[in-house]
């Protein structure tokens, strides 16, 4: 299934913003809701995560049509990876040490804003490399 290119754009804006707050406040509360919405997004794709819901219901009919899809599973995958370090940086603030919680957020943090301010899914590439590694040539 292809998906409108402006959507997981929108929701990684979203997300470096809910990142940032974690990282800064070092909630488990707000990162535990991250947490959430990548768990969402990673078992039923970014258009069934939350902010993928907020950009198709209220974001999505204020701009014009799409122009530019994508195939789903490359940010369904970056929502995976995305999940496991948000599930880090929890663990790390919940029970330490410290210093875990503050480089797997800062991590994902940083490749929420590649995605939201130039367009690069560090995630999506991770998928695609793995796609070309594990494909058998015959």
């Amino acid at each position: 299934m292809d998906i409108d290119v402006r959507g997981p754009r929108f929701g990684a804006a979203v997300t470096t913003v809910v990142l940032a707050a974690a990282l800064v406040t070092q909630s488990v509360w707000i990162l535990g809701w991250q947490t959430l919405a990548f768990a969402l997004g990673a078992a039923g794709g970014v258009t069934r995560s939350p902010y993928g819901r907020v950009f198709r219901t209220a974001v999505r009919p204020r701009l014009g049509p799409p122009t530019e899809f994508e195939a789903s599973e490359p940010p369904r995958f970056a929502q995976t990876v995305g999940l496991v370090f948000a599930g880090l940086g929890l663990v790390g603030f919940a029970l330490g040490p410290q210093w875990l919680g503050l480089a797997a957020t800062g991590a994902a943090l940083a490749a929420a804003f590649l995605n939201a301010a130039f367009g690069y899914c560090l995630g999506c590439e991770m998928f695609l490399l793995l796609k070309r590694a594990t494909v058998r040539v015959e």
